[in-house]
């Protein structure tokens, strides 16, 4: 077995800091002949730890193909000291693929006292709002613009490894090493990502409204910085993001929509005012300029300046005819003067764009 230390090579994208304590952190990648525990060998395993204002990256190495026992017995006794273990799409194949191997040599799976955090599963939603390919980590990496030195998939270094393994060359070593390296340096940038996954969930506050040419425009303060520039269309609303800034650009319709009423049995229709009114008032309307209100004729009609809230997410909305998806809430000085309903506002548009 060959233990190799060092230094992580500090980026702008490592910012793990910013959603955890970065000392309870333990981030690792495996390499392995294959994907069956059972049948495979595991040659490699590395983890970036954070420790004295540094990230670093320890590697235990299977040199000789006889030490998978004592790289796994290393591992699993570093980790112990950790609360939380990342990976990107570990959850799939890095975690069951140890817990299997420990259980083969009888040793305590020390990381099913972590908590795991799978960059992969939480950030995969963003394939469509970002337009990649795939959200494979290199693709990932590509995204942020980070540019590997290694040129080798895991799968073309076993040939490598078996190589080492009977004829020990230290080029192919380099190439070994090399390549879980930069997966770990590579996965602490992709934790980055995670700023996406928080803007989703609502981190942010309305720090400014204005009106430019009959859009009504949001100015957000981000509480975690998105490392790339984001834009998104949901339907004609505009949203923007950039570190810690994003916007929010909604058109504002001038128009006449309806409001519809839920409980329609307890209103009447009146045809020739156009609107519905409850039983109780229509009760002295004569009955030849009433009828009972169907769920498509009990509303009222209102002019005014609306934005779309896309749905009903946060106030039962005005619509152009009962059968449209789109809602609308009226722009009165109530709603544009309640902080509250402005964040939520603000959240619900940007759950729904990132979706």
């Amino acid at each position: 077995m060959e233990k190799v230390v060092n230094e992580a090579h500090r980026s702008k994208f490592q910012t793990l800091e910013q959603f955890y304590t970065s000392e309870d952190l333990l981030v690792f990648d495996i390499e392995t002949t294959g994907f069956t525990a059972e049948h495979t060998a595991l040659y490699l395993i590395g983890c970036a730890y954070y420790k004295n204002r540094q990230w670093n990256i320890c590697q235990w190495f299977n040199q000789d193909g006889r030490s998978e026992a004592d790289i796994l017995e290393q591992f699993l006794s570093f980790a112990m000291n950790y609360k939380y273990v990342i990976t990107y799409n570990g959850d799939g194949f890095d975690i069951p693929y140890i817990t299997k191997k420990a259980k083969a040599y009888g040793m305590e799976n020390t990381l099913a006292h972590m908590e795991s955090i799978d960059i992969y599963k939480q950030i995969r939603f963003l394939k469509d709002v970002l337009h990649m390919e795939n959200m494979k980590q290199k693709s990932v990496e590509r995204f942020l613009g980070i540019h590997r030195l290694d040129k080798y998939s895991g799968g073309d270094l076993i040939k490598v490894y078996q190589e080492y393994v009977k004829l020990p060359v230290k080029t192919n070593k380099q190439l070994l090493l090399q390549h879980n390296y930069e997966d770990l340096e590579g996965l602490l940038d992709c934790t980055s990502m995670l700023a996406y996954c928080k803007f989703k969930a609502g981190c942010l506050l309305v720090r400014k409204m204005s009106v430019r040419q009959n859009r009504l425009l949001f100015s957000l303060e981000l509480e975690y910085q998105l490392p790339k520039r984001l834009t998104i269309g949901l339907n004609d609303i505009i949203i923007t993001g950039f570190q810690k800034e994003a916007t929010i650009n909604a058109p504002i319709y001038t128009e006449e929509l309806k409001f519809f009423f839920d409980n329609y049995r307890d209103y009447y229709y009146l045809p020739a005012e156009d609107m519905a009114v409850h039983k109780s008032v229509a009760s002295y309307v004569d009955k030849n300029y009433r009828e009972p209100a169907k769920k498509e004729t009990c509303y009222l009609r209102k002019k005014g300046y609306f934005i779309s809230q896309i749905d009903d997410g946060i106030l039962s909305g005005y619509k152009r005819d009962y059968e449209d998806k789109e809602s609308f809430i009226e722009l009165t000085d109530s709603f544009l003067q309640d902080l509250d309903l402005l964040h939520a506002y603000a959240r619900h548009i940007i759950r729904l764009a990132l979706s």
